[in-house]
C-alpha cells in the first residue's frame, strides 16, 4: 500500500508540472490556462494512483483478477473530449487551438507518469513541453512565417460594434487577411486579432482603424 505522504508528493508534483505548462498558455490568454492544466495533471495523477493502488483490498481474494492499467488507459481517450473543446475552426484552412489541445493531452500523460511514481519522466517531459511551446516559437516564426505578414490587435469599444468593424475590414480590398480571431473581454470590449498576408498597406490600414471611433486601440505585432 502506498503511503499517504507519497500520495501528497505525487499529486503536488503533478500540479506543479501542470502549472508550469499552463502558465505558458495563460500568457497567451487561452481559455485553457494555468488552472485548467493543473486540474488535468492532478486528475490524471489521481486516476493513476487509484488505478495502481485503489483495488489492493479486492485483489487479496484469489477469485478476483483485475488489470490495474485499465482505469489509467481511459484518461488517454477521455482527455480527447476536453482537448476537442479547445480547437476552433475559424474558416476553411484556418484552425486554432491545436497546440493547446495537444498540451492538455501531454499534461495528462505527465500526470499519469507522476502518479505512477515516474517523477523523472514527468519532469523531463515538462521541460521538453516548455521548450516546444515557448523557446521554439521564435524559431518557428523565423523559419515558417509568411514573408511580410503582420499581426494587428484591434481593441473595439463594445461587443455590438465588433461585427460591424469586422465586416468593414473584410470588405476593404486593402486588407489581405491570412486569418483572424475574436476574444470578448469581461468589461464588454472585444479584441480582434487579424493577420495580414502582407504589410504593403500597413500604414494606411492602421491610420484608417485609428480614425474609427469604434476602435479604442491598434497594436502591431
Amino acid at each position: 500500500m502506498i503511503e499517504n505522504y507519497e500520495i501528497i508528493i505525487r499529486l503536488c508534483c503533478a500540479a506543479l508540472c501542470g502549472a508550469i505548462i499552463g502558465i505558458e498558455r495563460e500568457r497567451k490568454e487561452w481559455a485553457a490556462g494555468m488552472r485548467t492544466h493543473m486540474m488535468v495533471a492532478v486528475g490524471a495523477a489521481l486516476y493513476m494512483i487509484v488505478s495502481a493502488y485503489g483495488f489492493e483490498d479486492i485483489l487479496k481474494h484469489e477469485s478476483v483478477s483485475l488489470d490495474p492499467s485499465r482505469v489509467a488507459a481511459q484518461v488517454v481517450s477521455g482527455i480527447g473530449f476536453l482537448g476537442a473543446g479547445m480547437i476552433i475552426f475559424l474558416r476553411h484552412g484556418v484552425i486554432r487551438g491545436l497546440t493547446t489541445a495537444s498540451g492538455l493531452w501531454t499534461v495528462a500523460a505527465i500526470g499519469l507518469a507522476v502518479g505512477s511514481g515516474m517523477f523523472l519522466a514527468g519532469l523531463v517531459t515538462t521541460g521538453i513541453a516548455i521548450t516546444i511551446l515557448w523557446l521554439l516559437q521564435p524559431v518557428e516564426t523565423l523559419l515558417f512565417s509568411k514573408k511580410g505578414s503582420k499581426k494587428l490587435l484591434i481593441q473595439i469599444s463594445s461587443a455590438e460594434d465588433t461585427g460591424l468593424v469586422l465586416n468593414d475590414i473584410l470588405q476593404n480590398k486593402e486588407f489581405e487577411l491570412s486569418h483572424f480571431s475574436l476574444d470578448r473581454k469581461d468589461d464588454g470590449t472585444s479584441v480582434l486579432e487579424i493577420t495580414l498576408a502582407n504589410s504593403k498597406h500597413l500604414k494606411l490600414i492602421t491610420e484608417s482603424l485609428c480614425k474609427d471611433k469604434r476602435v479604442k486601440a491598434v497594436d502591431i505585432e
